[in-house]
């Protein structure tokens, strides 16, 4: 017993494990993040209502999205950002493995009449001949990637972007770092929890990496039938440090906010929003 719990209380090095594919495509957890997604109200898998209304809409004008716009959204879940764009003529893709969320957006699409490509995928595994004019990744999913990923990624969307178009995302700031406080909590689940629909005990703990800027929820999981760890990693980021690998991996950051909304930029934000260009 000691030497599981030693298991569970240990610090992995930095991004050692990724996991973020189980999460999005287990059955039970996929519908339990879906339902995060499409409640209106809070802050978790996606943002609040009121703020994605407010975010859409300061996209579609500063990007000038209309008929002849060409957008992918990576991590476009059930479609909150892609439904609005197609909504005011964008031709659309939404890549994501939840297959959860895609069949939750392709019906949405269905519903309104819109004419969106879903892809059911991992992104980093994503390869297409079309080239888009935007690529957006809202809510920090380019955080949970470690470097070689984020690498991959830009390189990814480098292929996709058509020359003079744009990325736009956003990421957590150092503030954010320094705002998590290492920790260990546990819980347990009689039935349907967020984990299983069965009975678990669940351990998390919570890790910083000082030198690499990096966070770490470790979440272990432990079933009847079966243990399982789930690791979300959060890279950090300075606006200098975003720029330094933007500019590594061809592109170039032209403009930075506090959100996705175009909130002006504060030295005291916990997000940086950023446009990049890429670079000929």
């Amino acid at each position: 017993m000691f030497d599981k719990l030693d298991k569970i209380n240990k610090r992995p090095k930095p991004f050692e494990f990724y996991t973020a594919e189980s999460l999005w495509t287990d059955e039970h957890v996929s519908k339990q993040m879906l339902k995060y997604h499409l409640n209106e109200d809070v802050d978790l898998a996606s943002r609040n209502r009121a703020f994605i209304d407010k975010s859409a809409d300061w996209i579609i004008s500063r990007f000038n999205i209309g008929a002849q716009t060409k957008i992918c959204d990576f991590g476009c879940g059930p479609g909150l950002y892609t439904t609005r764009f197609a909504e005011v003529g964008a031709e659309v893709t939404g890549v994501d493995f939840s297959k959860q969320s895609i069949e939750y957006a392709t019906s949405t699409a269905a519903e309104k009449k819109l004419d969106i490509d879903y892809v059911i995928q991992n992104y980093l595994e994503f390869s297409t001949d079309k080239k888009s004019d935007l690529i957006t990744m809202i809510f920090c999913d380019f955080c949970p990637l470690s470097p070689a990923q984020r690498k991959t990624l830009l390189g990814i969307f480098h292929q996709c972007l058509n020359d003079g178009g744009s990325i736009f995302l956003d990421v957590v700031s150092l503030n954010y770092f320094d705002s998590v406080d290492e920790g260990r909590s546990y819980e347990y689940a009689a039935e349907n929890g967020f984990w299983a629909a069965d009975p678990y005990y669940a351990f998390t703990n919570t890790f910083k990496y000082e030198k690499e800027k990096v966070t770490l929820g470790k979440h272990t999981i432990v079933e009847k039938a079966r243990t399982r760890e789930i690791y979300n990693w959060l890279q950090c980021f300075s606006l200098e440090s975003l720029k330094e690998e933007f500019e590594q991996n061809g592109f170039r950051i032209t403009e930075h906010y506090s959100d996705v909304a175009g909130t002006p930029y504060s030295p005291d934000s916990k997000e940086i929003a950023i446009v990049a260009n890429k670079v000929k």
